[in-house]
């Protein structure tokens, strides 16, 4: 279980006030005492969603489902920067992301930490062929 607490959503509510949705997702977290996936997955039910896996399990597929997003170097310099405003902003202008979803999706992922939810997407380049050689001698 993912435990967010009353310190942290009151931080996300000083930062995400003007945002209604992410206002309703904060206050359910918070009438689940803080389980972010029991709250995600409420959400995701009132959403049309059928998740059919666990609660843990559901949210961090569901995450994963948009690591390649959430972690393009424009989202990821402003989670790092704690620019979550800007980043719920690019979120819902897309269609195809659930909007209701945003918030418990992106705590999830500063819990997680950004680097380490990123890192899969960090894997490194294969080596440069020179001329046919891969030594550079």
């Amino acid at each position: 279980m993912t435990k967010v607490t009353s310190q942290e959503i009151a931080l996300f509510r000083s930062q995400l006030a003007d945002d209604s949705s992410a206002m309703e997702a904060l206050d359910l977290i918070e009438d689940c005492d803080g389980d972010l996936e029991d709250a995600a997955m409420s959400l995701a039910i009132r959403a049309g969603q059928e998740p059919g896996i666990t609660n843990s399990e559901w949210l961090d597929a569901m995450a994963r489902k948009w690591r390649s997003l959430i972690c393009q170097q424009e989202y990821r310099e402003d989670l790092l920067s704690s620019s979550v405003v800007r980043i719920m902003e690019r979120l819902k202008k897309m269609p195809s992301f659930p909007e209701s979803l945003a918030t418990p999706v992106l705590i999830y992922v500063l819990k997680q930490g950004v680097t380490d939810f990123c890192a899969p997407m960090d894997k490194p380049t294969p080596p440069q062929w020179n001329n046919g050689n891969m030594c550079n001698f």
